[in-house]
């Protein structure tokens, strides 16, 4: 069975974009816990830092990462096409 690759990237970017704003409204709602959560997950003491999160941050880094999510999944997608 073939993936339709735009409808297959689609879903990753939107995918993409449902997390960043799960994440975004946990950094907002509970920025201790979330930079806690981020120092564990990368190894590292990240309690004396802090988060700088702006609205233009938050629209950048939606569109940046759907388009990424969206890209790879296209990627993703010719290639399972193309192996089968």
């Amino acid at each position: 069975m073939k993936l339709n690759t735009q409808k297959f990237a689609l879903a990753c970017a939107l995918t993409a974009a449902v997390l960043w704003l799960a994440c975004s409204a946990l950094v907002s709602l509970l920025p201790g816990l979330m930079l806690s959560m981020s120092g564990h997950m990368v190894h590292m003491q990240l309690e004396n830092m802090g988060w700088h999160l702006t609205v233009v941050g938050f629209i950048g880094g939606l569109v940046a990462w759907s388009a990424i999510a969206g890209a790879t999944g296209a990627l993703l997608s010719a290639i399972y096409n193309r192996l089968l």
